[in-house]
């Protein structure tokens, strides 16, 4: 339910619109003709509230302007269990053809899921998949809004996060050790040479251990997509790890970096007056939080996971976040939200309730997406209509002060906020007035 104070704001905020729509430069698009695409992306649908919200998006904000061949895969969980998951494989082998990929937020499901949908399997992420398929990065960057305090006030630009989402903690054999005793690793070379042995710990009493791995092929994926996306950014690039601990794990990553940047990035980086460095994770957490931002921060899986979001909550919202998954090629992309499919808001919307969802990232995703298309495709008319589309959504918060509830929550005016047909009514009529007003069109002809 809305609060009083919150109808009373809904209230106001109505008859403005109204007034404003009746005296606004552009009412509807139909009158701009829509820009032509030579290529296709690959949309992946998803689950829940994301997918309510990622159908408006494309039929209001997207498809009026843009005339993009769209290659459709439905990642709903009921049609993953339907095919057995091939879909995700499917999607993912698209976008390798085709280059963009733009993805709704999915569910992965856990045991409560497998029951709720009836499911034949516990299915993997659908993300992981796409992510193993593409050998891609994934980069997070914050959705910079001036309405939205930052809980790191000094952060003033972006700080783009790398996170190598392979191997370490999250391919790890854990095991708990029940009793005394040895606890050994052996390496068995495949070319039957003799085995390697390390004893690791000699347990006196129960506990637990742990054996992780990762692959020269993958740390260089990584390295090379943190380069391109740096020098695409013009940002300087940092990477960190605890190589003074790990000398030969975190090691092996600090040292390919460094071969790789010496060998195929540095003159590129300096020509862009830009630079990379490693640092220890310790330290780059602090220069982090010290810094006003404006840099590409590569991470470790585990560093990466945790250190997102803590760069969320710290410029603002974990609302406000784009997340990128750049392919080794740089060519390769998928865009989509860094949130989850807002399953909370989605039973409200079963019920019939309104909702106050954020679509922002999103549309971000879809914006992202076809920026990528665009500089593939040389398209200036394209590129340009993505960044039309985000000042609409940053001027609708910024300008108009029109917030949905984490955002008015964020911005200290808890009262002051939307529902989510309300705020995409607003992030609409901004954008068809930007638009209007760029192609010289009077209300009269929209």
């Amino acid at each position: 339910m809305l609060s009083s104070s919150s109808s009373t704001f809904l209230r106001s905020f109505r008859r403005a619109m109204s007034t404003a729509s009746a005296s606004s430069p552009a009412a509807a698009a139909a009158a701009v003709v829509r820009i032509k695409v030579a290529n296709p992306v690959v949309e992946l649908d998803g689950d829940e509230m994301t997918r309510i919200i990622w159908k408006w998006i494309k039929d209001r904000l997207v498809l009026p302007y843009v005339d993009v061949p769209i290659k459709y895969y439905d990642l709903g969980m009921e049609h993953r269990d339907a095919t057995n998951d091939q879909v995700t494989v499917d999607a993912a082998e698209a976008i390798k053809k085709y280059n963009v990929g733009i993805k709704c937020a999915t569910i992965t499901p856990d045991e409560a899921r497998v029951k709720e949908f009836n499911l034949k399997h516990m299915y993997k992420s659908p993300n992981g998949t796409i992510r193993n398929i593409l050998n891609g990065t994934v980069f997070r960057e914050p959705i910079l809004l001036d309405r939205v305090p930052r809980l790191v006030p000094g952060w003033k630009k972006p700080i783009v996060i790398g996170r190598h989402a392979f191997g370490d903690q999250y391919r790890a054999t854990d095991m708990l050790i029940p009793e005394p005793g040895t606890l050994t690793v052996t390496f068995t070379p495949k070319n039957g040479g003799e085995p390697v042995t390390h004893k690791v710990y000699e347990f006196a009493s129960p506990g637990v251990a742990l054996s992780m791995y990762n692959v020269d092929e993958s740390i260089e994926a990584f390295a090379h997509s943190s380069f391109k996306l740096a020098l695409e950014r013009k940002m300087p690039l940092y990477l960190s790890t605890k190589n003074t601990i790990l000398k030969k794990y975190d090691g092996r990553f600090k040292d390919i970096f460094q071969d790789i940047y010496a060998a195929h990035y540095q003159k590129q980086f300096e020509a862009a007056g830009i630079w990379y460095e490693h640092r220890l994770i310790d330290d780059m957490v602090a220069q982090a939080l010290k810094s006003e931002g404006g840099f590409v921060w590569s991470c470790k899986n585990y560093d990466g996971d945790v250190q997102s979001d803590t760069l969320a909550q710290g410029f603002g919202s974990l609302g406000l976040m784009t997340s990128v998954l750049i392919a080794p090629d740089g060519k390769t992309v998928e865009a989509e939200a860094a949130h989850g499919t807002v399953t909370r808001h989605y039973r409200q919307h079963q019920q019939g309730k309104p909702t106050s969802t954020n679509p922002i990232a999103s549309i971000f995703a879809w914006s992202r997406g076809l920026a990528h298309r665009a500089k593939l495709d040389g398209n200036g008319d394209l590129a340009a209509f993505c960044s039309t589309l985000e000042q609409a959504c940053r001027d609708t918060v910024d300008q108009d002060g029109i917030m949905t509830k984490d955002l008015a929550l964020a911005a200290g005016t808890p009262d002051k906020y939307v529902t989510t047909q309300e705020f995409m009514d607003a992030i609409d009529r901004r954008l068809k007035a930007a638009v209007a007003k760029q192609h010289g069109v009077p209300a009269s002809k929209l």
